[in-house]
């Protein structure tokens, strides 16, 4: 009989319901890689996700035949070309740049502050774009980041306009009508004590809600009147999307 392993891995933990357990596995080896990550081994892979190492070798198998996975000259494992041409489509599909950058670069100019762009990506939210603050001292994020939708300004407004998450707003009923009366989420100390967050919905012109527009600031120069400068900004990019 196979062995049962005494730590349920990462996969088995997550798996999608009525999904395949093979696939779920195939894709925690996927996610594994992380920044900096430039090759994996085998032991660190088996580690990671918690699967056995002749589970992960058979799937590295299929992975690497898809190219979603290279073996290394050293041994080692590293994300495959499927993985970049899978991104070049994502990003076509996303093919924003030339509308959202310019807001969030002349928010930025305007405040001083960072400014994101985020998405719902399940039960998360994507940075999908971002512009730094030119203070040296600014809360540390990135696009690509993923990020809690119940902690933030920018989670908290995706939550509080987005129809198909009724049931998260009924966990705090009153906070997120106040969110959509006001047409803006501010917090001080949220996702992390030192930081402040406004953040405003983008709509498409269609008046679907495409993302949240957000301003991230440390908490000490938190500053009320950068509220005026997020819903504009929130404005003049859904006015540019269809």
């Amino acid at each position: 009989m196979p062995r049962k392993s005494q730590t349920e891995s990462l996969a088995d933990e997550n798996a999608a319901p009525g999904g395949v357990a093979a696939v779920d596995r195939a894709l925690s080896l996927l996610a594994a890689f992380g920044d900096g990550d430039d090759g994996l081994s085998l032991a660190q892979l088996a580690e990671r996700t918690r699967l056995y190492k002749s589970t992960v070798l058979r799937l590295l198998a299929s992975l690497e035949h898809g190219g979603w996975i290279t073996r290394l000259d050293d041994g080692r494992y590293a994300v495959g070309p499927a993985v970049a041409r899978l991104h070049r489509v994502y990003a076509q599909n996303f093919s924003l740049d030339s509308v959202v950058m310019p807001v969030l670069k002349a928010l930025v100019q305007a405040t001083g502050e960072s400014a994101a762009y985020h998405v719902r990506q399940g039960r998360e939210r994507l940075c999908l774009y971002r512009v730094d603050s030119p203070h040296p001292v600014r809360d540390h994020a990135r696009a690509g980041d993923l990020l809690p939708l119940d902690k933030g300004a920018g989670g908290r407004v995706l939550v509080a306009f987005d129809p198909e998450l009724g049931d998260w707003q009924k966990k705090n009923r009153n906070h997120y009508a106040r969110v959509r009366a006001d047409g803006y989420e501010a917090l001080v100390g949220d996702r992390h004590s030192e930081i402040a967050g406004i953040s405003a919905p983008v709509f498409r012109q269609s008046g679907e809600l495409a993302a949240a527009l957000t301003l991230t600031m440390p908490a000490h120069r938190y500053d009320e009147h950068y509220v005026k400068n997020v819903l504009q900004a929130a404005r003049e990019l859904g006015a540019q999307l269809d």
